[in-house]
């Protein structure tokens, strides 16, 4: 029971809200222009959720390999494989078990969507999804990580924003209907950069021996101007697709989540260090929900 235990926090899952913002967006907005398979939509959740989590694993096991996860005076929370739950071996198959997960959840959403593989639609998504697996394993894995070079940032704002909303949207519709979905798609992308440097902002002291994130480049003070421009751009990029659309309030039912992205940055601001923790679940929490109003609104302008 232990055991199963640590396999479950091993997931993460209080990231999973974050990774499904986009897809979700991209599925709501693909439903408020054309009639979407309910079918496509699970299954493109569901390889969003395997994705994220994969993504988690290898991140882990990444960090343990190369020792990070050992530092006494990290911030963050430990996970399994610091605290010895599960052996190195195992949790490596773990994560074989998930890429697996990604692969087949990815090739099964694309056949319902496409009908079948060899379209140009359907090549293009695999590729994309290709690219997000390799992704989710080269942040800590391999010889250069890119996550331990600060290229993180670049990473999530393409795969959890611009891939995220419309990959979802182009698996459900077969086409991008405009240019102007880009900025819903650059709204979740600066969201969830947002997320990604205040957990960077609060392990800053650990990362100094071994990694080069953003906020140990440019300073703890700097990394906070940087984290209230994102979410500035993420809302100026919504607001400007709503009013890009016919006028309609629905289209701005996502400002009801405003206060709590006030009260993140509220939290960023006052507080360092471990004492940083509670404002990522906040930020994942307020950019789900976004994404959801912001959806809703859109599909209830047609009902």
């Amino acid at each position: 029971m232990e055991k199963f235990r640590a396999y479950i926090t091993a997931m993460r899952l209080r990231t999973l809200p974050q990774s499904l913002a986009g897809v979700v967006l991209g599925l709501m907005l693909a439903a408020s222009d054309y009639r979407i398979d309910p079918w496509v939509a699970v299954f493109t959740l569901l390889t969003a959720v395997f994705l994220q989590i994969l993504s988690n694993t290898a991140n882990e096991l990444g960090d343990f390999l190369k020792g990070t996860d050992r530092i006494a005076d990290r911030k963050g929370p430990a996970y399994t494989l610091t605290k010895g739950l599960v052996s190195e071996k195992e949790y490596k198959v773990m994560v074989g078990v998930y890429a697996v997960l990604s692969v087949v959840s990815g090739l099964v959403m694309i056949r319902l969507s496409f009908g079948t593989f060899f379209d140009f639609g359907a090549f293009i998504t695999m590729l994309l999804g290709a690219a997000a697996i390799s992704g989710a394993l080269k942040y800590t894995l391999g010889r250069r990580p890119y996550g331990y070079r600060g290229l993180g940032d670049f990473y999530v704002f393409v795969f959890f924003g611009i891939v995220s909303v419309l990959g979802a949207y182009f698996v459900a519709a077969h086409e991008i209907r405009t240019w102007i979905l880009l900025l819903p798609a650059v709204s979740v992308g600066c969201f969830s950069t947002a997320v990604l440097n205040v957990n960077n902002i609060r392990d800053m002291e650990s990362d100094r021996a071994t990694r080069r994130t953003i906020p140990v480049r440019i300073g703890e003070r700097n990394a906070k101007i940087y984290q209230t421009l994102l979410i500035a751009a993420g809302w100026l990029c919504m607001f400007g697709y709503s009013a890009l659309r016919i006028f309609d309030l629905w289209h701005y039912l996502y400002v009801l989540t405003l206060p709590l992205f006030i009260l993140h940055l509220s939290g960023v601001w006052k507080r360092s260090g471990k004492a940083l923790d509670p404002m990522l679940p906040l930020l994942v929490i307020s950019t789900f929900l976004f994404a959801l109003l912001a959806g809703f609104g859109f599909i209830q302008f047609l009902l």
